[in-house]
């Protein structure tokens, strides 16, 4: 587990003649209903600024993504399945505020395959929906993973300290991952296509704990678009160590998948419901694994263009055959021994199942067909 997941909301800001500076965190923090002293040099955030906001009780943030589903962090929650313990705030900057609207949550979907490092993401079914409250817009490429990003969070004004009743925001800029790794430490471990940093290089700006589940973001074109979650860090606002925040692009097709999972969206010509599988499966030498997933909760076939989004780390793809087995048996052939001395399969495969009943137990047979190289299956979903 990596050091000081940010599960208690807050912002540490500092300024010295009214420019952001290194160095310092608030020495003494004052209580949380005093706006004026709790975060140093902080700036409050407008009502309306960040209306995808959403405060979860637990002590961490979120976004609204869909009008009944918040986007937050996997290590805010427990775990897989029926929970009605967490209540969604949103709707206002000030939490004492008596216009905010409060929802429980039904269902927690926490991210397959997460272990701590990395897949750092959650998505939480709210009761009811909320309407009339503006969407985040999440990043489903790279293409804005980089510049200037927002952050904003209700919490302590120092490390350890106390949260805090009003929103606060402040800016970060990109790091790169081959920077953030020179950190040291935990960041060195950095799982590069699921985590991306932010920070000062001098330290000053940073989210903390009670933030995590948070969205850190990016203005194009006047529209902000959520290209982070927070979620760990050495300490807060320390110089040299940045934030570290789950990568929205990188995992963007998963969360897609969950969300269509949660909501029962179903595009034309098939079921439309994702299920994924995230335990690791390790492939040895001239050997032949399986995953399953099992499908549920459709009628009818499966579509004509569902898709097979494959991750698997195994040095020298050449060796590999891969193949989707539909729960009657049949057989569909996704890559066979192509790609030469190439390392790791992450490709989304397009295969007409129209044939198949979606629901069942359906497999990803990998035969390695070789000796001398391995690795593991590490996540993959069927979208039928």
């Amino acid at each position: 587990m990596k050091l000081a997941l940010r599960t208690a909301a807050r912002l540490v800001l500092v300024a010295l003649a009214g420019v952001l500076v290194a160095g310092a965190v608030a020495a003494a923090p004052a209580q949380a209903s005093d706006p004026g002293t709790n975060v140093v040099g902080g700036t409050r955030a407008a009502l309306g600024e960040f209306p995808w906001m959403v405060r979860l009780s637990m002590g961490c943030g979120g976004s609204l993504v869909h009008p009944q589903v918040v986007l937050t962090a996997a290590h805010c929650v427990s775990g897989t399945g029926n929970n009605t313990s967490i209540t969604a705030t949103l709707g206002v900057v000030d939490l004492q505020d008596s216009t905010a609207i409060k929802v429980n949550s039904t269902y927690v979907l926490q991210a397959p395959g997460y272990n701590g490092t990395g897949k750092d993401w959650a998505l939480i079914k709210l009761a009811s929906p909320v309407n009339n409250v503006p969407l985040a817009t999440l990043a489903t490429d790279g293409s804005n993973d980089n510049g200037t990003f927002n952050i904003m969070g209700w919490g302590a004004a120092s490390e350890g300290g106390a949260q805090q009743r009003y929103l606060l925001k402040a800016q970060v800029p990109f790091i790169s991952d081959a920077t953030c790794k020179a950190a040291g430490g935990s960041y060195s471990g950095l799982v590069d296509a699921e985590e991306i940093c932010a920070g000062l290089t001098q330290g000053g700006v940073d989210t903390c704990q009670g933030d995590s589940g948070g969205p850190m973001t990016k203005t194009v074109n006047g529209t902000q678009i959520q290209v982070g979650i927070v979620s760990w860090g050495e300490g807060c606002a320390r110089p040299g160590k940045p934030g570290v925040y789950s990568q929205v692009s990188g995992m963007y097709t998963n969360i897609k998948a969950g969300l269509d999972q949660l909501t029962g969206t179903v595009p034309p010509g098939g079921c439309g419901k994702s299920f994924t599988n995230g335990t690791d499966v390790n492939i040895p030498d001239n050997t032949t694994v399986t995953s399953t997933v099992t499908a549920s909760g459709c009628s009818g076939a499966a579509s004509g263009s569902s898709k097979v989004e494959v991750h698997i780390v195994h040095t020298y793809i050449g060796d590999l055959i891969v193949t989707l087995i539909a729960p009657d048996g049949s057989r569909y052939v996704l890559h066979n021994r192509a790609g030469g001395s190439a390392d790791n399969i992450n490709q989304t495969y397009t295969v007409n199942l129209s044939s198949e009943t979606a629901n069942g137990a359906w497999k990803l047979e990998v035969a390695d067909k070789a000796s001398a190289d391995t690795g593991k299956i590490d996540t993959w979903t069927l979208t039928v």
